[in-house]
C-alpha cells in the first residue's frame, strides 16, 4: 500500500472508532489528546491497528509513538 493511502485509511478507521471527524487528525496532533485516550482505549487503538493493519507494535514502541505522523511511519515501514 502506498504511504498516502495508508495515511487516509489509518484516519479513516481511527476517526469512525473514536467518533471523531477525520478533519481532527493532524501529522503532528497528539494521538492521546486528539483520540481522547486513557491507557484502555490506547490499548484498544493498538489492538484495532494490529488487526487493521497487520503489525505487531510492543509495548515499548507504543511509548515512543506519539503522534500521528510516528504511527503512519511505523506502520509503513512494519506493513507486510
Amino acid at each position: 500500500m502506498e504511504k498516502n493511502e495508508l495515511i487516509e485509511k489509518i484516519n479513516e478507521v481511527l476517526a469512525e472508532e473514536f467518533e471523531i471527524e477525520v478533519s481532527d487528525i493532524t501529522p503532528e496532533g497528539d494521538i492521546k489528546d486528539t483520540l481522547q485516550l486513557d491507557s484502555l482505549s490506547l490499548v484498544d487503538m493498538v489492538a484495532l491497528i494490529e488487526s487493521e493493519f497487520g503489525v505487531k507494535i510492543k509495548g515499548t514502541e507504543v511509548g515512543q509513538i506519539k503522534n500521528f505522523a510516528a504511527l503512519y511511519d511505523f506502520v509503513y515501514s512494519n506493513q507486510k
